[in-house]
């Protein structure tokens, strides 16, 4: 893609190991949506456009998206669902792709994802599935998303039984990040974000781990400068694993550490959780888990809870978690292998565990789970 006057470079995605999947190109810079137009008709040419968002951020942003997308000569028309994780499911799936049924929507359109993570997850895979597959555009409106959901081609569902476990892997066409959305974003999900990107730090970066502690007053103030390093280096990070095993099953699982814990915990609390909540106790709970079975080295787990505090997230578990349906919730994992439960841990701050050899994960007992968490 040419790169437009006043735009710093956008970070590609190579999915190198994917036949299905073409390069794409991430940009970042403030300002984006009121261009996305051009940027979209470039990198995700198509007949007409549905925009899939939910009914908080389309209160917010569909009327400029849409005015962006009218102004570069492009057909769109918006699909809305009930904001909230709970309604990531098979039901909305079908409610949104019914509509787009009766809107006539063919395999000439492509799906614009406008929104956060549930979103991008939703209309992920309604565009995975609709007549097969056809092109998405993701502009993530969460930090969440920004750093880390909206790139790497993930889509899912929630059930019952727990979180994702409905799901296809269809990259984006392109990806448009605008830090400047970030404004109306509320702290306790600006704090969500956070989450995902001291996780990038700590599984491959000390440094920027370190950078990021520091700089959390000018991230909470929407320092523009700031956000968008935060963003880009937490990208560049991703944007390198998921280039080498796009269909996660290798290397990527890397990128779970904190979250077979989490997703366990965001299952019990009925999506009462925030990903990024139920994140960070993740975090501090498997550099736990990895201290107690000698992994990780000594005082990594306090250090790792001291900087999520500062970050204003959680770390405790809530006491009306039962020790009897996390575990049920954490025996239906997906990234179980047989009856094991596997973890991605880290040895250090910016170090993972594990190898090639061991798959990048490590079998963890219940008995050591119970103990870290429920003592």
């Amino acid at each position: 893609m040419s790169q437009r006057s006043g735009k710093s470079d956008p970070l590609t995605v190579y999915p190198t190991d994917s036949s299905d999947a073409r390069p794409y190109d991430v940009w970042i810079q403030p300002g984006l949506l009121a261009e996305a137009g051009s940027f979209i008709g470039e990198a995700c040419p198509a007949h007409r456009y549905a925009v899939i968002s939910d009914s908080q951020v389309s209160d917010v942003y569909a009327k400029p998206l849409l005015a962006a997308l009218a102004s570069a000569g492009l057909e769109a028309e918006l699909f809305k669902f009930a904001a909230g994780e709970w309604n990531k499911t098979r039901e909305v799936w079908s409610e949104v792709t019914n509509g787009l049924l009766r809107a006539g929507v063919g395999r000439d359109a492509a799906i614009i994802a406008l929104g956060g993570g549930v979103v991008g997850d939703l209309a992920g895979f309604i565009a995975a599935t609709y007549m097969r597959g056809i092109r998405i555009a993701q502009i993530p409106t969460s930090l969440l998303a920004m750093v880390d959901s909206s790139v790497g081609g993930k889509t899912g569902l929630d059930t019952p039984a727990g979180k994702n476990l409905v799901g296809a892997f269809h990259q984006p066409s392109v990806v448009l990040v605008d830090p400047m959305l970030l404004r109306t974003l509320p702290n306790h999900q600006l704090a969500a974000g956070l989450s995902e990107a001291l996780k990038h730090g700590l599984i491959t970066d000390a440094e920027y781990f370190g950078q990021t502690r520091d700089q959390l007053d000018l991230i909470f103030g929407r320092d523009s400068d700031a956000l968008c390093r935060l963003v880009r280096r937490s990208i560049e990070i991703k944007a390198d694993v998921v280039s080498q095993d796009t269909h996660e099953v290798g290397y990527r699982r890397i990128l779970n550490f904190g979250h077979t814990i989490a997703h366990a915990l965001e299952t019990v609390s009925g999506y009462g959780l925030l990903h990024g909540e139920a994140v960070a106790i993740g975090l501090w709970a498997e550099a736990a888990i990895g201290e107690t079975l000698g992994v990780t080295a000594e005082g990594t787990a306090e250090e790792i809870r001291d900087v999520l505090v500062e970050a204003r997230l959680p770390v405790e578990l809530d006491s009306e978690i039962e020790t009897e349906k996390f575990f049920e919730a954490l025996s239906r994992d997906k990234k179980r292998l047989g009856d094991e439960a596997r973890y991605s841990l880290i040895s250090e701050i910016g170090r993972v565990a594990g190898s090639r050899e061991s798959g990048w994960t490590q079998e963890v007992s219940n008995e050591t789970v119970q103990e870290v968490l429920f003592g």
